[in-house]
């Protein structure tokens, strides 16, 4: 019988359920699972296998997702035997440097987005900003206006109220506009659909590490246009991703020293969270196998059930194999392509589950072995099963001229088989931890909505293991809950604390360590977010990228704690009304004089004259004055110049107030010189921005551990949609509440 939890239930009810013109479900799960199940055997027609033996098939597939043991990406959850019957999650499409084709891809990109699909794209082809355009006489506008296109594309599809738009853009790291890149999204309200990450060559690496200058190529031309110092464009990656986690880095030689089909081209980009490396017009399906159910007792003492392991992976491989003739294709190209190499995505969830059940911590010596040796057998026994697949069924079509077409080599049905992907929305259906990473939070407190009533959600594992060694109580779970993490609280045993560990009680190097102990038998690549405290300088994020490189990572993404402006202050319950009162505030005295400057911007309502101040704390005050007009706009305006005075006079961050007020819309925005104002308050923050950039230019100082008061563990920002607790997992941010994510 299948048992979910309430907050599967609520992700399958809002997110996978086939509904009506009501958006009511007109489907159970169970019937969601027969669905998928009866669709994806159905492909075994194709291979003349007989009704029974597909009746059969059908009922083990449906065995496996009913008892959460593997789950497939989410697209074929949704999409299989509807009509939309989309059922790819990762797709890259090509962007070369003409209009054609940059539009082209636009239009491809909106089609996969509307399937529900998420896209890579790499930027490098494109002739850098200022280079000539011959059939205009013009010059570029460069890759980075070019993404904010698409960006904009990916804002306006809507993904049938199931998936939002995801993207993933790579420039190489040898790219003209390389310094622009790693900047774009400095201004979060900008390329907020993309995740970025640079291109890093082998080549680039040696001359950081030798602090040599490296040459930038103009794409177009193919010769090298300016030469500029590695180390500094490396140590400007590293402040970057410090300051809010963006860009990664992928490490472009490396994935293409395990391109299987080198013949058919170079792999320029990745899907939008880096763990599958496509060529141009591949699309991949991916599933996961639930380690949490892959555990056997004897005798009060739990191991891996290896045959169980095996027969899961077996059945999982024909599964995704099949849905590759089952599945309906955004575009003609992607179906060659995909059908041409056949690459499945196998991977697992689960991971921090099984290892606190097998009684082992997640950042040992211990768990990085059985990472190993688990994903090794998967890989090994998903090989086999793509062998006698392609006796059943033939080779993948492209296999003459791939990597495997040696003598007396064996044949594969696909020419790749595993993927660690996020599994941000079927870990919370399968009911696990999200794909390799640990546990994010022991226990968490639920905002239901109803007055003062909260309730406090507990890892069910911990609850259990606290009940039966008899230190459980609802206050020590509250207190968890308030705190994130049971290290340092006393009434948890030591050796509870060892095993029940979350993703901020880690030292990076341990995350890391693990994403490369599983990376070695990968042949795509792994999802993994690097977590590092609030307190954590530069230079550590600088040492985990060097140890990515020298573990042979495919590619990293790290975030530090806090780090990204819509973080909330705490996890637990809001401060009372006497705390609130203590921590009061009082701006400080406006001064008699005052400095700055007063700018004319153009906006849908009319001239706004925004005048910017500042004393010897810094800036102090806005006034607004909106042309010869009076009534709403111009009491709006003042009360807003009002508001952020007396921020800025009680010590708020500029930067902040900054952030808050750029890309506020009104249903009047107005262009200019290739440039939008998108409301009155769109404007205020960009003449504060310019004030601030003519007088104080912003720089990325690193900051010393000392000088860092360390923050809470467990503390992160608020679902926009149900209003629980988001995680930065697997290079993304999900809701394990609701479903959402901001990858897809």
């Amino acid at each position: 019988m299948l048992s979910l939890s309430k907050n599967a239930q609520i992700v399958l009810e809002k997110r996978y359920l086939q509904k009506n013109d009501q958006g009511v479900p007109i489907e159970t799960p169970e019937e969601m699972f027969q669905r998928v199940a009866k669709t994806i055997a159905s492909a075994e027609k194709n291979y003349k296998k007989s009704a029974r033996e597909i009746k059969q098939l059908e009922k083990e597939f449906y065995r496996i997702m009913t008892a959460l043991e593997f789950l497939p990406n989410s697209p074929t959850l949704m999409n299989a035997g509807r009509p939309l019957g989309q059922l790819s999650a990762c797709f890259v499409l090509p962007i070369d440097d003409s209009m054609e084709s940059i539009f082209e891809t636009i239009k491809n990109t909106a089609l996969i987005h509307q399937s529900g699909g998420g896209t890579g794209f790499s930027f490098s082809r494109l002739r850098p900003a200022g280079d000539m355009v011959k059939s205009t006489h013009g010059v570029s506008s460069g890759p980075i206006s070019f993404m904010e296109v698409f960006n904009a594309a990916t804002e306006a599809i809507k993904q049938g109220g199931t998936r939002r738009g995801a993207n993933m853009g790579i420039l190489r790291v040898d790219h003209p506009d390389i310094q622009k890149f790693i900047t774009a999204k400095q201004d979060s309200t900008k390329l907020n659909n993309f995740n970025i990450s640079v291109g890093i060559t082998e080549k680039f690496m040696e001359a950081v590490k030798k602090n040599e200058e490296y040459e930038l190529i103009n794409p177009r031309t193919k010769l090298p246009v300016a030469r500029l110092k590695a180390k500094d464009v490396f140590d400007q990656i590293v402040n970057l991703a410090w300051k809010n986690g963006e860009p990664g880095i992928v490490f472009l030689d490396r994935l293409n020293r395990d391109n299987p089909t080198p013949k058919l081209g170079e792999i320029e980009s990745t899907n939008p969270c880096g763990e599958q490396p496509l060529l141009p017009y591949e699309s991949c399906n991916l599933g996961s196998i639930n380690l949490a159910k892959m555990l056997k007792v004897s005798k009060d003492t739990v191991s891996i059930d290896w045959n169980k392991l095996k027969s899961v992976v077996h059945l999982a491989v024909r599964f995704l194999d099949n849905v590759i003739d089952i599945n309906r294709y955004p575009i003609p190209m992607i179906e060659q392509m995909t059908k041409g190499n056949r690459k499945i995505g196998l991977g697992v969830m689960g991971f921090a589950d099984m290892l606190i059940q097998l009684s082992v911590p997640y950042n040992s010596d211990t768990a990085l072995k059985l990472a190993e040796e688990i994903m090794s057998f998967i890989a090994k026994e998903a090989k086999k099963t793509s062998q006698e697949l392609a006796k059943e069924r033939g080779a993948f079509p492209n296999f003459k001229g791939s990597i495997y077409d040696k003598p007396g080599a064996k044949k594969l049905r696909n020419a790749t088989t595993t993927t660690i992907a996020p599994t941000g929305s079927i870990g919370i259906i399968a009911g696990c931890s999200s794909g390799i990473e640990p546990l994010f939070a022991i226990s968490y407190i639920r905002k239901t909505g109803l007055g003062n009533v909260d309730l406090t959600e507990v890892n069910p594992l911990f609850e259990n293991i606290a009940k039966k060694r008899g230190f459980y109580s609802e206050a020590l779970m509250q207190k968890i809950a308030e705190l994130g993490s049971v290290q340092g609280i006393a009434e948890v045993p030591d050796d509870v604390k060892k095993i029940f560990v979350t993703a901020h009680d880690i030292a990076p190097e341990w995350h890391l360590k693990m994403q490369a102990a599983f990376q070695k038998y990968v042949d795509n690549a792994v999802s993994k977010t690097v977590n590092f405290p609030n307190s954590a300088t530069p230079d550590d994020v600088a040492k985990v990228y060097w140890l990515a490189y020298e573990l042979g990572c495919k590619g990293v993404t790290v975030y530090r704690h806090g780090s990204r402006e819509e973080q909330v202050i705490n996890i637990g319950k809001q401060n009372d009304s006497t705390s609130i009162r203590k921590h009061r505030v009082t701006p400080r005295p406006r001064p008699s004089i005052s400095r700055g400057f007063t700018e004319k911007i153009k906006t849908g309502c009319g001239n706004l004259y925004v005048t910017v101040n500042e004393d010897e704390h810094g800036l102090c005050e806005v006034f607004t004055a909106m042309g010869k007009s009076g009534g709403c706009m111009a009491s709006q305006s003042e009360a807003t110049g009002r508001l952020i005075s007396l921020a800025l006079q009680a010590g708020v961050d500029p930067e902040l107030i900054i952030k808050h007020l750029k890309g506020i819309r009104c249903p009047l925005p107005f262009w200019e010189n290739g440039s939008v104002t998108l409301s009155c308050a769109d404007a205020i923050g960009k003449a504060m921005q310019h004030y601030l950039e003519r007088n104080h230019p912003v720089t990325v100082e690193p900051v010393k551990k000392e000088t860092v008061q360390k923050t809470l563990v467990g503390i992160c920002p608020q679902c926009p949609e149900c209003g629980m607790l988001l995680e930065y997992q697997e290079g993304c941010i999900i809701c394990r509440a609701c479903g959402f994510s901001k990858c897809g």
